[in-house]
């Protein structure tokens, strides 16, 4: 490539010019899923250990622990309590486990792990966490648990609820 001065340095006309167009995303990455089939929530990317897609039979029940726990995954070794998010937050309605896959968000905290098994899980988006809001008509066994929200729907008062994943480590709900 001698005749190419541009070579080593990849600017000039040979660059693709969508490269030439990748702009720094602003805030943070966040994770996206749906608790309910209605309600999205966001969990900071910085917080959460690893996403794990499993059968609902990987899942070992276990006796006399907290309604809202759905037993132990042992992931890579370690073992997960994993927990029902929706009843955590005061959703009526269980987790649906009649289905092949069963999508777990581990989070940890000072060497706790727990899962949080959730509906659906939509994948990750760069925010701006200093561009949240108090939760409004949020519930209030909900809002402990709650940093903010965003509103991504105004016509359709949609909102991102970013969730406080060390709050929901340390409650006191895990002992009921």
């Amino acid at each position: 490539m001698v005749g190419n001065p541009d070579f080593l340095t990849q600017t000039g006309q040979d660059q693709d010019p969508e490269l030439q167009e990748l702009e720094t995303p602003e805030g943070e990455l966040f994770l996206r899923f749906f608790v309910t089939s209605d309600d999205e929530f966001a969990l900071p990317a910085t917080g959460i250990r690893r996403i794990i897609e499993h059968p609902p039979d990987r899942i070992t029940p276990i006796p006399n622990v907290s309604h809202l726990l759905l037993g132990t995954l042992n992931e890579q070794g370690r073992v997960i309590w994993v927990a029902d998010l929706g009843q955590f937050l005061g959703y009526s309605s269980i987790l649906n486990t009649d289905r092949p896959e069963i999508s777990v968000i581990a989070v940890e905290d000072q060497g706790t792990m727990l899962g949080l098994a959730v509906n659906r899980i939509v994948g990750t988006r760069w925010l701006n966490p200093d561009k949240t809001r108090v939760p409004n008509d949020s519930p209030d066994a909900m809002a402990p648990f709650l940093r903010g929200e965003w509103m991504i729907d105004p016509d359709k008062n949609k909102t991102l609820r970013l969730l406080d994943h060390i709050a929901v480590i340390r409650s006191a709900r895990w002992a009921t």
